[in-house]
């Protein structure tokens, strides 16, 4: 079984769909799809379609819901191979006590995937591996195609996964930006993080290493101009000052001059010019 959740939801057995265009059952298939293998329990599964006030008939309703993910189960079913034993839609959809179990057998998981890939570029950047970790963190981001769980209704337990996995995609987007900048890739990344802060304006990070970027690439008044907007939409929005880290590295932009994008990378500082290390991660 091969599920997708970094996007649209799609689960497919033997290539066929078994995702549902009803939002409940699809919302069913969701939760047992994002703890494929595990037994997701009764009360588990009832909070996720109805809060903390589910109706008197919540556990029949889950039962037909059930159904109809093995309905659709069943269909795909039939495209074993002659040779595979036969399954039966219970079998992939395992009724446990107390709840019920997707089974995926050797399929897929973009999810699964996506940590995977992000580990290992995680481990990379902690050795000092720059190349390795900014392609494999590359092809760990390269699973998203949209929102995590598009398309399906989110109770509790869905929706908190979706911030999970968003601030797992925005952490590992990151560690990217930091490999490549250590690479000298400043140029190649100034459309990607001219997005980036006008999509996550209050993200210092990210506007600490486009400001970077643009100093290296010789546009030192636009990367103090960022400076600006950043801490004006900070007091503004949040009542708070840029943190010390980035104030350093304002301070050091104004200190040093335009950088030729050649300044060495150590550790966890990038160095600007002669003005000493600033950090940015």
């Amino acid at each position: 079984m091969d599920i997708d959740a970094l996007g649209a939801l799609d689960v497919r057995e033997n290539g066929v769909s078994i995702t549902p265009t009803a939002p409940k059952p699809r919302q069913v298939l969701a939760l047992l799809a994002l703890h494929a293998d595990q037994v997701v329990p009764v009360s588990v599964l009832v909070e996720e379609l109805w809060g903390s006030t589910p109706p008197r008939s919540a556990r029949t309703t889950l039962q037909t819901y059930v159904l109809q993910v093995r309905d659709l189960i069943g269909v795909a079913l039939l495209q074993d191979p002659a040779d595979r034993p036969a399954r039966t839609p219970k079998d992939v959809l395992v009724t446990a006590p107390g709840g019920y179990m997707l089974v995926s057998g050797e399929g897929v998981s973009d999810v699964r995937e996506f940590d995977r890939l992000a580990g290992l570029g995680y481990r990379a950047m902690d050795a000092g591996d720059y190349p390795r970790a900014a392609e494999t963190l590359r092809q760990a981001l390269d699973l998203w195609t949209g929102l995590p769980f598009s398309g399906v209704q989110t109770g509790g337990q869905l929706g908190t996964e979706v911030k999970r996995l968003e601030e797992s995609r925005l952490c590992a987007l990151d560690q990217r930006i930091d490999a490549d900048l250590r690479l000298g890739r400043h140029r190649e990344l100034l459309a990607e993080l001219t997005v980036l802060v006008s999509r996550y304006r209050t993200h210092e990070n990210l506007h600490a290493q486009f400001m970077i970027a643009l100093h290296r690439s010789g546009r030192r008044g636009e990367a103090l101009g960022l400076y600006r907007r950043l801490r004006n939409t900070l007091v503004q929005e949040l009542g708070i000052e840029p943190s010390v880290r980035l104030a350093r590295l304002q301070k050091s932009l104004l200190a040093t001059p335009v950088d030729d994008g050649r300044a060495p990378v150590n550790g966890s500082v990038l160095p600007l010019g002669g003005a000493g290390a600033v950090p940015i991660s």
